[in-house]
Formats: structure tokens, sequence, C-alpha cells
């Protein structure tokens, strides 16, 4: 078994989400949680394939997310794994309804940092073991720290 490190980057103005999942209509099935979860949201979502002919599933509604995410799936090549990227939108907005997909095993990340997934490749296959997000932290938030992310929460409008 060999680890690889496979660095995936969000394009500017999205958020990436990936997990494992199963089952060839769980492409069909993240769609229609994420279509439903925010009126107009802009998102592509990639499937990996384990089984059968093993191709990366896709679809969306926002062609560059949807490019975005078939990329990022053929970089980490695992099977049972899904990528979605959002536009304009964060995953606050639709993790539940994504989590109650009855596809969706796990949710590895939510996140606009690039991201760095830590993959296992055995003699046929990949599997995502975890995801390093953004940066390690540089030290602990002071008075001044707390108030700027108050009001950054309600600058975007998740605090009064």
């Amino acid at each position: 078994m060999q680890l690889r490190e496979v660095p995936v980057s969000v394009p500017d103005g999205c958020q990436l989400i990936a997990g494992q999942a199963h089952f060839i209509k769980t492409v069909e099935d993240i769609f229609e949680a994420l279509a439903t979860s925010v009126p107009g949201l802009k998102f592509g979502v990639a499937f990996s394939e384990a089984s059968g002919k093993a191709l990366i599933r896709h679809d969306g509604t926002d062609q560059g997310c949807i490019s975005a995410a078939v990329e990022a799936s053929k970089l980490l090549g695992a099977g049972h794994s899904f990528v979605v990227f959002l536009k304009d939108a964060y995953p606050i907005n639709v993790l539940h309804k994504l989590k109650s997909v009855d596809e969706v095993v796990s949710i590895y990340c939510a996140t606009s940092n690039p991201v760095t997934f830590i993959v296992a490749e055995t003699g046929q296959s990949r599997a995502i073991l975890g995801v390093a997000d953004g940066l390690s932290p540089k030290g602990v938030e002071g008075e001044a720290d707390k108030e700027e992310r108050l009001e950054l929460l309600r600058k975007i409008g998740y605090k009064r």
C-alpha cells in the first residue's frame, strides 16, 4: 500500500464538500438534495463508482462547478467517493440535507480552503483516509478576534 497526498484547490467563490457514498443513484439523489436546499443553487457533483463500469458520474446546475468536481474526482481516484462544489453558497446551507441522503456514508470535509486528501493506494483501488484542511492554528483568539468573528457572522446573515 502507498500513501499519497492529493492536493485539491477550491475555485474562487466556491466551497468544497467531499464524502463517501455508495450505489449508482448517488448522483441523482445528491442532485435532488442540493437543488431543493437553496433555490437557484449553483453546484456540481461527481461520484466515483467502485464497481461495474467504475465511471465518474456527474451532474449539477453550473458547468464550472461540475467540471471542478469531475477533475477533483479524477485526481482522487477513490471509489465510492463524491465531490461537490457550491458557488455563492455555504456548506451550512446544504449539509443537513446532504447527510440525510440514503447513500451518503460520511462527510470528509466542507471548506473553501485548499485541501490535501490523504489517499491510500492498494493494488486495484484507492481510499480517502482523511483530509488536511487549510492551515494549522497560529494562536488563540483574543477579544478583538471574537468581535471580528461575530461581525463577519452578522455581515453574512448568520447572526443578528
